[in-house]
């Protein structure tokens, strides 16, 4: 003969289902108050402790309001970061956007940076290599820039010697030096070119200077 299965009796399902409650419910650890598990903020995965919805929110707030970007899990010792996307729908619109705004400023401010030198552009560009650039060209309207001297690319001129650029004549003989990687004298201005021979050169009866051969450099 098979086994007698036994009905469950109700008293076990109404104890089975408290059980459950009890431990889908929770009490935030800020406000010491019982929540139900839908009020319970979620942090992208990143930590789970129990704080409600409502105090995240006024955590975020003060955060904000006293100008900080990066907001920090107020769950003792943890060094996560709130999850900006998790807490969107928690906030206000202008509130969110405020902090968006701090987390910005606060990315950009880790990067040297200039705007680019072009009046018809004028866009935000960052040096996230730590190399010191000079030539760039600007993400945005692709033309080419000194990131030193913050000024439209003076070819075939040195950065100490970029205020010596007068006209459209002096950039575009820059332009010619640098497109036949040319060389100029540093004492008399003259542009040089090594063919051949020793890294040497008299550009005048006076002065003389020893070029680089692998770069063209003086």
């Amino acid at each position: 003969m098979g086994n007698k299965l036994q009905k469950p009796q109700e008293t076990d399902i109404v104890e089975e289902h408290e059980q459950h409650e009890e431990v889908s419910n929770f009490t935030c650890d800020i406000c010491i108050e019982p929540m139900e598990s839908n009020r319970k903020f979620k942090n992208g995965g990143l930590c789970s402790h129990p704080f409600c919805l409502d105090c995240i929110s006024k955590y975020i707030t003060i955060k904000v309001e006293d100008v900080t970007g990066n907001i920090e899990c107020p769950g003792l010792n943890c060094n996560h970061a709130l999850d900006p996307l998790s807490c969107r729908s928690i906030v206000s619109k202008s509130l969110f956007d405020q902090w968006c705004d701090l987390l910005c400023d606060s990315t950009v401010l880790r990067f040297e940076r200039c705007y680019c030198p072009y009046r018809d552009c004028s866009a935000l560009v960052l040096n996230e290599c730590k190399d010191k650039l000079k030539k760039i060209k600007c993400p945005n309207c692709k033309k080419n820039f000194c990131f030193r001297c913050k000024i439209p690319w003076h070819a075939g001129y040195q950065c100490n010697e970029s205020g010596q650029l007068r006209d459209t004549n002096d950039i575009l003989i820059g332009e010619l030096i640098e497109e036949k990687k040319w060389t100029r004298c540093y004492n008399c201005g003259h542009s040089v070119e090594r063919v051949s021979g020793c890294r040497d050169i008299n550009a005048n009866a006076v002065f003389g200077f020893a070029i680089n051969v692998e770069d063209g450099s003086i």
